[in-house]
């Protein structure tokens, strides 16, 4: 084939995801609101995988508090082989059943916890024993997989079966299953996110601010989401000590930096309500 002809095939087959993903829609709300449900109690999020699926997890995980503004603790990713497996293989490592639950338990695991095992095969022993671990303990178990006839859909509550079927390079999970895991992934971690208040409209309202890159968005969310101009979200943001919650309610109910702190407070952090909205 030549080099059009493989991408040309490799981007029908990939056609094939959204329609995959879009059948496990009614899974993955059930997963959103079980896993808002959890942190409500004071639960967290725990990733499980191996290999590329691992690595999928690691991702969201990572890119949870600068998007969201939450702790490193409410979303950790578990990947089998450790640090050194992010960016490398180690051999063995997702046959380990042992040291997915030490590692679940050197966490303190809850039943107010949700545990997402991800695994295109379904069959991944660090995988499937951090799944059987967290229920033994009464937590929440979520698997993404591509095959729900598996050892990891057996055991999790809620199964997340993006089935995409074949892979163009036979058994390449990277490929199609990867792709539909980030969508999965992307869908869990957003709609979290939204549901918890996390998101003022669509907007990153909590977005972290690490950088001058990211500093001029959080003026420009400010910006539109109050309808006031970009220098007034500036002074209100710097009076404010840089918390976008309190800076959008100074500019949307007109109120000092004090009594806009005072009103999130009153509202335990629910941005809608200390906007009276």
């Amino acid at each position: 084939m030549t080099a059009r002809e493989i991408v040309e095939l490799m981007n029908r087959e990939d056609r094939k995801v959204t329609i995959a993903v879009g059948r496990a829609i009614p899974a993955i709300a059930r997963a959103v609101d079980a896993i808002v449900a959890g942190i409500r109690k004071g639960g967290r999020l725990f990733y499980v995988g191996a290999g590329s699926s691992g690595r999928m997890g690691v991702l969201d995980a990572a890119e949870s508090p600068p998007t969201f503004g939450t702790s490193p603790k409410l979303v950790q990713a578990l990947i089998a082989g450790g640090r050194r497996a992010v960016t490398g293989a180690v051999e063995g490592a997702e046959d380990s059943v042992r040291n997915a639950e030490r590692e679940l338990r050197e966490r303190k695991l809850t039943r107010n916890d949700v545990v997402v095992g991800i695994t295109a095969s379904g069959t991944t022993p660090y995988v499937v024993g951090a799944l059987k671990y967290a229920r033994r303990h009464r937590a929440t178990t979520v698997t993404i997989t591509s095959n729900r006839h598996t050892p990891a859909g057996r055991v999790a509550k809620i199964v997340i079966a993006a089935e995409v079927g074949p892979e163009v390079l036979t058994g390449s999970t990277r490929l199609k299953a990867g792709t539909a895991q980030k969508m999965v992934l992307n869908m869990l971690s957003t709609a979290v996110m939204v549901r918890l208040g996390h998101v003022y409209e669509n907007l990153m309202i909590d977005v972290v601010q690490t950088n001058e890159k990211v500093a001029k968005r959080a003026l420009r969310i400010l910006a539109e989401a109050s309808g006031k101009s970009v220098s007034a979200a500036e002074h209100a943001l710097r009076a404010a000590g840089h918390n976008m919650r309190v800076a959008l309610v100074m500019l949307k109910r007109e109120v000092g930096a004090r009594e806009a702190k005072s009103r999130v407070a009153e509202a335990g952090g629910d941005l809608r309500k200390a906007l009276r909205e």
